[in-house]
Parts: structure tokens; sequence; C-alpha cells
């Protein structure tokens, strides 16, 4: 890491600038007069989410091997609930189940909690200390393989090794 003195870590912020400008510049479609506002905008994010958000971590590889994951279970999802509310017999056993997390609390649960809303059939609905409860669709589907894959990628990509999440 690249801390000062005081703790000030350069890396956070630059990766985060650069994070805050990308999404500036997808928000405007790239336009060049937008970052009049844009520049003050990234500034004020950098500054927020630096004081407000401890530096996490992140594992960037992992990262990037999660966006063909999250671009495929969205697509799938997407489809299997558009399939299920065409289908006219609405094949659905709509439940809501406890799931135990095993990742910390903090950002990589957080992430965890609101990717899982985009897996086929199943929204986070609550979550109490260690335990998120997941609304499925289809209760007699294979929605707990799919929070576990999901777990253990949010895990990785946050530095947990796939030997800390036990099998279920």
């Amino acid at each position: 890491m690249n801390k000062t003195d005081q703790g000030f870590d350069w890396s956070t912020v630059v990766s985060r600038a650069l994070l805050f400008s990308i999404m500036w510049w997808a928000l405007t479609d790239g336009t060049a007069g937008s970052w009049w506002v844009g520049v003050p905008a990234v500034a004020c994010a950098v500054i927020v989410s630096v004081a407000l958000v401890p530096s996490s971590g992140i594992v960037w590889r992992e990262v990037m091997g999660f966006v063909p994951f999250f671009l495929w279970h969205s697509l799938k999802g997407g489809a299997n609930v558009a399939r299920r509310a065409f289908h006219p017999r609405m094949p659905i056993a709509p439940e809501l189940i406890e799931y135990p997390l095993w990742l910390p609390p903090g950002l990589s649960q957080v992430a965890m909690i609101n990717i899982t809303s985009l897996l086929p059939g199943t929204l986070s609905a609550e979550i109490e200390g260690q335990i998120l409860k997941v609304h499925v669709l289809d209760s007699r589907g294979d929605f707990l393989d799919g929070l576990n894959a999901l777990e253990q990628r949010v895990g990785r990509m946050w530095g947990s090794a796939s030997d800390d999440f036990p099998s279920r």
C-alpha cells in the first residue's frame, strides 16, 4: 500500500478517482462540456468515499473475473423471471428462506446481499446478524448452489480463499 505517515492511502484515492471519473464519463456519454461539473463532482465523491468507506482490499483480478459471472447471471435471472411470468401455469413455488452468510460484515457482505437479487428468481429481503433472508420464486430450484457460488466469488473479490467457506 502507498500509505503516508498519517495512514492515508493514495492508491485508494487514485483508484476511486478513476472509478468515479469513468462513472461520470459513462453517465454523460463522454460529453467533454460536462467535465466543468464532473471534476468537482468526482472530487467530492472521492473525498466523501475516502472519509466514509475505508480501503477495502479488493482483489482487482477477481473483480475482472466477476464481471462475466455478473453479466451472465443478470441475463439468466431476467430470462428466468420473464419465462415464469409469461408461462400459462406460472410455475412458481415462492418461499422466504434463511441463508447463513460466511462473509464478514462490511463491504463484501453488502455486495453479496445486493447482488443476490440478480440471481435467477432470488431477492434479498432482510439481514439479521449473519442470516440473509432471501425470497425465492421457486423453492424447488437450485437457488442454494447459486447463492453459494455468489458468496464464494464475492469473498474472493475481497481476498477470502475458497477454502474459507464450508461446503453446503
